[in-house]
């Protein structure tokens, strides 16, 4: 069985670890992150500072990957997970009669739940596995290297307490990774490094729910939109929930959201947002600001191959998408699972590299591009603060219309929002597309629903908060 150093501790990080040792081979998990883990979810969530890692308290709801991944290689860490208060939502639970089955849709389920719940549960995992170490607030400070021909070739990890030997090395340490860095002072040739700025920006506040106080039914609408903002609620663990606004980076007005009073008189207008603070929830954080995010593609191979052997990527350090279409965590799984499954690549570690990123290209790239058009789009509005008029927008509406009535095409649209198919090919079905044509017919003027205030009054909305916190 091989050896293998993983560096960087987040989801991809333990997965992988967790995966491959529970395959026989001997995993050293390499995290810089000092922080001891208790017991009490609690005392970890907010107190944990991640100033590398700022959307580990911004909301998630995981999806169906996530869940489909732990099922088959750690059931014990789905289980796990729900004990710990993570809960199932279905995709067809707002429906008033679930539809006939077909095989997939038991695969049709988002995890609500914090990160953290995640993360607690693979950290255990691993710690409780015999060939798994998980060395914490132990970083890894650079790599040893050899030369076979033109490519460099990875042997170990070096860290301030010694060498760790690898037969393969995995580069978990998420975007701001020093591994490319590392390898270019050793003479390896730079792959390119695509990026795109998304220009959105998030805040967030999160709530427990009031003793006594039901959530909202599984029916209920969870996110409004303005032209110029959208606002989600992301019901999550143990009746702890959060309300989050999306808007663009270069809006002036989001400032002011960084008041939790403001922030709540905003909220209090949207109206996904508004039950759920019709019943007092107890206030768990201040607001929660993340922007000046980048999507990146970060592969260490270009079109000439592997510009090095002996180490791979795994989930931010290889592609990092913009939470909008929520799609980290189950990309950094399959990921994960892939490199479990195929082994730790020591036969012949320059195939390994060329027919992982061959692999990615296929599996996680149409992803990536996905997350691009998506962002662009939404910022776009948010920045212009238009209705959408185009063909495509259109077709986005009279999708989301049709699918709160018609079971095929929630179904098309719960595919796509769940990875298990892109929206080309999901929309393109024969039924799916008769029923779509039929409802457009039917609906001519199907348009975005803009049921957030419009800007005047967004403005006097912020203004009253405003002076309200004074």
């Amino acid at each position: 069985m091989a050896r293998v150093v993983v560096i960087g501790g987040g989801i991809g990080g333990l997965a992988s670890a967790l995966f491959l040792s529970r395959r026989g081979h001997h995993v050293t998990v390499l995290e810089q992150d000092p922080r001891q883990l208790s017991a009490d979810l609690e005392d970890n969530f907010l107190a944990w500072k991640r100033p590398r890692v700022p959307h580990a308290v911004q909301p998630h709801g995981l999806l169906g990957p996530v869940r489909d991944v732990l099922l088959h290689e750690a059931p014990d860490v789905y289980g796990a997970m729900l004990a710990l208060g993570a809960r199932e939502h279905h995709e067809f639970s707002c429906l008033a009669q679930p539809p006939a089955y077909r095989p997939g849709d038991e695969r049709l389920i988002t995890i609500q739940t914090r990160r953290l719940v995640l993360e607690v549960a693979l950290r255990r995992a691993v710690m409780n596995e015999p060939t798994a170490v998980l060395l914490v607030g132990h970083p890894a400070t650079g790599l040893e290297v050899t030369r076979s021909t033109s490519t460099l070739h990875v042997r170990g990890v070096h860290s301030p307490r010694g060498r760790y030997p690898a037969d393969l090395v995995l580069d978990c340490a998420g975007r701001r990774s020093p591994i490319r860095r590392w390898l270019a002072e050793a003479g390896c040739r730079a792959p390119a490094t695509e990026s795109s700025s998304t220009g959105i920006a998030y805040y967030c506040r999160w709530y427990r729910l009031a003793p006594g106080a039901r959530r909202p039914g599984s029916c209920a609408r969870t996110g409004s939109a303005s032209t110029f903002a959208t606002g989600g609620v992301f019901p999550s663990d143990n009746e702890v929930f959060a309300l989050s606004f999306v808007l663009s980076t270069a809006d002036p007005s989001r400032a002011a959201l960084t008041d939790p009073v403001v922030f709540e008189a905003a909220a209090g207008t949207f109206p996904a947002m508004r039950p759920w603070l019709a019943n007092r929830p107890v206030p768990l954080s201040p607001v929660l600001a993340m922007g000046g995010l980048h999507n990146t593609w970060s592969p260490l191979a270009d079109g000439s191959g592997p510009v090095a052997t002996g180490i791979v990527g795994v989930g931010d350090t290889l592609v990092h998408t913009n939470p909008t279409l929520g799609q980290g965590a189950a990309l950094a799984l399959r990921t994960a699972q892939w490199v479990a499954v195929r082994g730790a690549g020591e036969k012949d570690p320059y195939d390994y590299s060329r027919r992982y990123h061959r692999w990615a290209l296929r599996e996680l790239r149409p992803w990536y591009d996905t997350q691009i058009s998506a962002d662009r789009a939404i910022e776009t509005r948010l920045r212009k603060g238009i209705e959408g008029t185009d063909l495509e927008s259109d077709e986005r509406a009279a999708i989301d219309a049709c699918a709160r009535e018609d079971s095929v095409i929630m179904r098309a649209r719960a595919r796509v929002r769940h990875l298990m198919a892109q929206a080309h090919e999901a929309y393109a079905e024969p039924e799916v597309r008769a029923r779509l044509e039929c409802w457009r017919s039917s609906h001519p003027h199907t348009r975005d629903i803009f049921d957030g205030p419009d800007r005047t009054s967004w403005q006097s909305i912020l203004s009253a908060g405003q002076s309200r916190a004074r």
